[in-house]
Formats: C-alpha cells, sequence, structure tokens
C-alpha cells in the first residue's frame, strides 16, 4: 500500500501544473490488480483450473538435420537451413517449445544436441568475441575488444584483444604488466618500441606476422594506410586493457613541474596536453619509408636475436594430407619466452588430431571456417563445442582434445601454449609405440588393427568432405 501511496503522489505532482499561465499536459496511470497475491494461493486446491496448454510438437512439424534421428553417435549436425532445430539425438532428448533463440543453435549445434560421448561437468572452453564489449576509440579511429576470465573464467593462463585500427589510426603509446603476443588478422601496422638500455625498434608487420612485447616495454601501434586488425594475447587471465599504462595518462598524472624539470621545458609546453586518455585516435599517416621515423639514440637499435617482430607470414608451412602446421616458437622467435604458437590449417572433413599438451593451458583463436572441439577432462568428463571466425578456445593442461572442420572451408586457428617450446602429446602415436599386447589386454584392439597404428605423428588427419548444407531427415 505504501508504493500504492507513493505512487499516487507522483501522479498528482506530474499532474499539477508548475505555472497557472502555461499548464503541463496531465499524465493518468491505469492502476488495477495487486503486487502481492492472497495467501489462499498457496498449496492445492480442486477448484484451481488445471493446465490445457498443449507442449507437444508433432512429428511431422519437428525439421531434423541430416543424420540427426538416427542413433549415429558423434556425427556432426548441420541446422543451418533448420528452422527451429531441437534438442535431439537419434533416441535421446526432445522437442523444445521455447522460448529459445535458434540463432544460437544453429551456431552451436554440439550445445543443443550433444554427442553421446560427452558427459559430466566440464567448464565453458569457448567465447565468441562478438559477444565482448566493444571499446569505442576516437572520431571512429577504431575499437577493441577482450576476452579474461571475466568472461570464460576457466580461461586463467591466458586473456585476448581484438583490435582495429583505421589508417593512420594510433594505439597511443604505452606499456602492460603482462607480455603482449600479438598477429596481424588484416592489413598492416608500423610498431615503434625501446627497451631498458635505450635501444629502439621500429618495424612494418602485415597479415600473417607477429609481435611481441616484454612487460613493462613502452610501444605504439599504428595502422598503415589500408588499416589494420589484430589479436593481442596477453600471459594472464587476469589482464584487462583498461589497466594500460597510457602516455597520456602519465603527463597528466605527474606534475607540470616535474615535467619541467625532466624535460628542460617550460611550462607553456604542455599547455595543450589532452584531456583524458586518447585509447585509440587518428593521427597523421605514417610516412612510406620507415626510415624517416627510425630514431636511435647512443645505444643504438635493437639487435636482431632480441628482435620484437618476426615476419611469420613469409614462413612456408609443413603440408600434411588433413592441412598444415607451422609453429612458432623460442627456436626462431627468442624474446617471446613465455609463448609459443602453431598456425593450423584443417581442410574440411579432416581434424586436428587427438592430443595434449603436458606443460600448458592452450588459448586458441578461431580465423576461418567452422569446428567443433572435444575436450576430455579427468577422470571421465567431456564435452564438444562449437567455433566459428572470431572465437576463443581454450584447453586446459593435459586435456586431450581434437577439432575437427565441419564446414565446407578450411579452418584456420591459433593454438597459443604458455611456453618456450611447442609441444603436444600424439594420442595416435602413443598407441602406435606401446606394446602390442598392452593394447589387446587395456583396450582390446585386434592385432589386424593394432597392425594399422602409425609410429608417426600425423598433425592433422584427412577425413571425408562434407556436403553442403541441407536439411533432410536421416
Amino acid at each position: 500500500m505504501q508504493f500504492l501511496s507513493l505512487l499516487a503522489l507522483a501522479v498528482c505532482a506530474v499532474a499539477a501544473p508548475i505555472d497557472s499561465e502555461q499548464p503541463v499536459p496531465t499524465r493518468t496511470f491505469a492502476i488495477s490488480g495487486s503486487l502481492l497475491g492472497p495467501t489462499s494461493l498457496r498449496g492445492n486446491d480442486a477448484t484451481f483450473p488445471v493446465a490445457t496448454e498443449d507442449t507437444t510438437i508433432p512429428e511431422d512439424e519437428i525439421v531434423y538435420a541430416p543424420l540427426q534421428a538416427s542413433d549415429k553417435d558423434g556425427v556432426a549436425f548441420d541446422f543451418s537451413s533448420v528452422p527451429t532445430p531441437q534438442p535431439i539425438r537419434g533416441t535421446k532428448g526432445g522437442t523444445d517449445p521455447g522460448p529459445k533463440q535458434p540463432e544460437i543453435d544453429r551456431t552451436h549445434p554440439d550445445i543443443l544436441a550433444p554427442p553421446q560421448s560427452d558427459t559430466g561437468d566440464v567448464p565453458q572452453l569457448s567465447w565468441p568475441m562478438d559477444l565482448s564489449h566493444v571499446k569505442l576509440g576516437l572520431n571512429r579511429a577504431g575499437w577493441s575488444r577482450q576476452q579474461n576470465i571475466g568472461v570464460m573464467p576457466a580461461a586463467k593462463q591466458f586473456a585476448g584483444v581484438d583490435m582495429r585500427l583505421e589508417a593512420g589510426a594510433y594505439r597511443e603509446m604505452h606499456w602492460h604488466t603482462s607480455g603482449e603476443w600479438a598477429y596481424i588478422i588484416a592489413g598492416g601496422a608500423r610498431i615503434q618500441a625501446i627497451n631498458e638500455k635505450g635501444e629502439t625498434f621500429i618495424d612494418d608487420v602485415k597479415k600473417g606476422d607477429v609481435w611481441f612485447f616484454p612487460p613493462g616495454i613502452p610501444h605504439y601501434i599504428q595502422g598503415l594506410e589500408n588499416g589494420t586488425e589484430f589479436l593481442l594475447i596477453f600471459d594472464d587471465g587476469n589482464f584487462s586493457e583498461d589497466e594500460t599504462f597510457l602516455v597520456s595518462q602519465m603527463m597528466a598524472r605527474t606534475p607540470t613541474d616535474v615535467w619541467e624539470k625532466q624535460l628542460d621545458l617550460p611550462s607553456s609546453a604542455f599547455a595543450n596536453l589532452p584531456e583524458g586518455n586518447l585509447f585509440i585516435f587518428n593521427g597523421t599517416e605514417a610516412p612510406a619509408d620507415i626510415q624517416a621515423q627510425n630514431i636511435t639514440g647512443p645505444a643504438g637499435v635493437i639487435p636482431n636475436v632480441d628482435s620484437y617482430s618476426f615476419h611469420w607470414s613469409e614462413q612456408e608451412p609443413l603440408e600434411v594430407p588433413g592441412g598444415s602446421v607451422k609453429i612458432l616458437d623460442t627456436n626462431t622467435f627468442p624474446i617471446a619466452t613465455d609463448f609459443s604458437t602453431a598456425l593450423v590449417t584443417i581442410k574440411p572433413g579432416a581434424i586436428r588430431e587427438v592430443h595434449w599438451h603436458p606443460s600448458s593451458d592452450e588459448w586458441s583463436y578461431f580465423i576461418q571456417g567452422h569446428a567443433r572441439m572435444s575436450v576430455y577432462v579427468a577422470p571421465g568428463s567431456a564435452r564438444t563445442f562449437d567455433f566459428n571466425p572470431g572465437d576463443v578456445g581454450y584447453v586446459p593442461q593435459a586435456c586431450s582434445h581434437y577439432i575437427q572442420n565441419i564446414g565446407t572451408e578450411d579452418v584456420i586457428l591459433l593454438e597459443v601454449l604458455k611456453q618456450k617450446k611447442f609441444t603436444d602429446i600424439s594420442a595416435g602415436q602413443w598407441l602406435g609405440l606401446t606394446p602390442p599386447q598392452v593394447l589387446k589386454d587395456t583396450i582390446h584392439l585386434s592385432d589386424e588393427s593394432i597392425a594399422h597404428l602409425s609410429k608417426e605423428k600425423p598433425l592433422v588427419v584427412q577425413g571425408p568432405v562434407p556436403v553442403s548444407p541441407s536439411a533432410s531427415a536421416a
């Protein structure tokens, strides 16, 4: 009643004219019913009406994905042409009358209708960057969005940032407490930094290239003439871009008289410092000749062995029947001491073999294609996740997993580890190098099957190419 009394007063206040010569149009509120129901509604009462709503979806109204109505376990469902996908796999599951969002079901079929090998409790190991909050730069200069433990709590070792710079735009001069490993997704950028010795570094990088700045190293990034988009990966799941140290804030948060002494400049030199942080902002486009900006001091330039960039786009991958793989770690890029990375291409129908990483979690980013990943977590849990371009995946240390291309174009992804050398254990190779009698006693393989096992690590395994999307009954 107190709430209704206050509401009535509010209605009167709105209706009362502020000025007798300028009356304010009155507003009325139609109020009915009550906020709290009577206590007589508790418990059983024969006079209460029974449910009459029909939630049944007739069988002839259900549209199945190919093979969905069969009991063939593990097959990937294509819901792209299914109006309202249902949580059914063969004889398991049931219909969902809603409310629901079919567009999410279509892109994540293994969440809606998981394979029967999925069991137990596995943390959320996928995150679409499209759901991350976008931080907008000034004057349409660009944007960024991030993934950290705030949105994917299982990702404790890594955080990622997807950033866009338009032509000539800057990510302002800054530094971090975490190491910054970067991969150019599109376009090109100019990067510049100095180290603690006062040695300088500058380079132009393009799609497929990599840079790394250790913690505390100040640097900037500028989009070149066609702009750029790049992925930043930090070696701390708690990392937040909002904790970046910015030159604009350093200038503003240090007294001007200190800068006068430090830089031997009059106070008038600081009259036009920016208000607030710049973050991402437009600037003068970089000159085509990089030497025009190659500033060096008495310490000279950073030696090649400590280079902050690696032109990974120029490296040819190892081609295997199901795709290709190339690796970047401290063997060839020694400055990135806690990062090792594989760029993997998986052809349609192929799989990145069942494997695990013995010494590190895996942070992955899907650049192209449509994939599914099943993760086994000790002692007996498993879950399958679906991935689309721009999605982040995560696999805890030592958990076995595979990645299957379920689309009709190549899947391209980054696998990032927090260690000096890129290492993994191949499940197939392990079985192939185990004494046959042990395999027969343990997993009951026949002699014929054991003889077929390979002693090599296949990396990517070729498979049948998926058919074009079409919705049909099994």
